[in-house]
């Protein structure tokens, strides 16, 4: 008979950190570049369009002992029957013997593992004198983005957040994610010496001048249609591209990434969803990408000059979830947290 730990929203939250994402998006993306892990195909399906859908990512961990699974369902209509838009729930199993070994809500870690995915590909990919950091799009990510990137670029001196929809962020929401920001930064222990002694205060701007100030960029937005401009980019600016997740979605033009240097998390999902898709069906961008994890080994070069405009195109992998997964679930099983139950 199976023994199965089951661990609810309260008790994940509980266990997640910043950093514990940041270490675990990295290691994933590293053993999948050595062969020890494998993103296995996205599966996408509308219920009915545009307003439900589901998608199921998956995929293997060797190294971490981990294989499984998160599904996601979208409903847009939620709202109206009092309940919320996203379900996520994650069931992984032991990589030796096939067991299952947690099933797990999967919302929070999806908002950390995003966060500290757009991070890394900054940490690799911009200038080591990066200052400015602007995150596009003020929504549920914006504080994980915000934070990520504070403690794995510790030299970032100024935060400005817009809103390509409706320009400059309002007050209130604004204090908001500064003090989620502070939550998750009390949360991860940052001190002088992984972060700034305090985050610096969180601005907010349209979004031309705030494009125009920054040295790395988070696109954090469901846009269909590309709302950041090539003539707005300085150059030497690195942008994570963490929207783009489905079929169809753009935030950044194509001529972007046309003169880019443009990184992938799995150049088969960035070409059919991601930020890549339709520069690439336009001709204007190479199917010949390399990969994050590539350059996190030293197999392939990340900035090659101060003045190279850099991109990462963060679709969103199953393994940034199992690497997560597989350090919570040690915790829990250290710490006591859950519900063992038999199936």
């Amino acid at each position: 008979m199976d023994v199965i730990r089951i661990l609810n929203e309260g008790e994940v939250r509980s266990l997640v950190t910043i950093p514990m994402a940041l270490e675990a998006v990295e290691a994933a993306y590293a053993q999948k570049h050595a062969g020890q892990g494998s993103a296995w195909p996205l599966l996408f399906h509308e219920f009915v369009e545009g307003t439900r859908d589901m998608d199921l990512k998956s995929g293997n961990l060797d190294g971490d002992g981990i294989w499984g699974l998160k599904a996601i369902s979208c409903y847009q209509d939620n709202p109206e029957r009092g309940l919320p838009v996203y379900h996520g729930t994650s069931l992984v199993f032991d990589f030796k013997t096939g067991a299952p070994r947690a099933v797990l809500n999967a919302m929070p870690i999806t908002r950390f593992r995003t966060g500290a995915a757009g991070a890394v590909g900054a940490k690799w990919l911009a200038r080591a004198d990066a200052a400015t950091l602007v995150v596009c799009g003020d929504g549920g990510l914006c504080p994980y983005l915000i934070a990520a990137n504070l403690l794995a670029l510790p030299q970032l001196e100024r935060v400005v957040v817009t809103n390509p929809l409706h320009g400059e962020t309002e007050a209130g929401r604004l204090s908001a994610i500064g003090e989620e920001v502070s939550v998750l930064l009390r949360e991860a222990g940052a001190s002088a010496s992984t972060a700034p002694a305090a985050a610096p205060r969180i601005e907010t701007a349209g979004l031309a001048e705030a494009v125009s100030q920054a040295d790395v960029i988070m696109t954090a937005t469901p846009s269909r249609a590309p709302y950041l401009r090539a003539e707005w980019v300085r150059p030497g600016t690195h942008i994570s591209c963490v929207g783009a997740d489905k079929p169809g979605k753009q935030e950044v033009e194509s001529a972007v990434l046309a003169g880019a240097r443009v990184v992938a998390d799995d150049v088969r999902q960035c070409l059919t969803v991601g930020e890549c898709e339709i520069p690439h069906a336009e001709g204007v961008l190479s199917a010949e990408l390399d990969e994050i994890g590539a350059v996190i080994a030293g197999d392939a070069p990340g900035r090659t000059s101060d003045e190279q405009v850099t991109v990462f195109d963060s679709t969103g992998l199953s393994l940034q979830d199992l690497a997560t997964i597989a350090r919570l679930v040690s915790r829990a099983e250290a710490e006591g947290v859950g519900t063992q139950a038999e199936l």
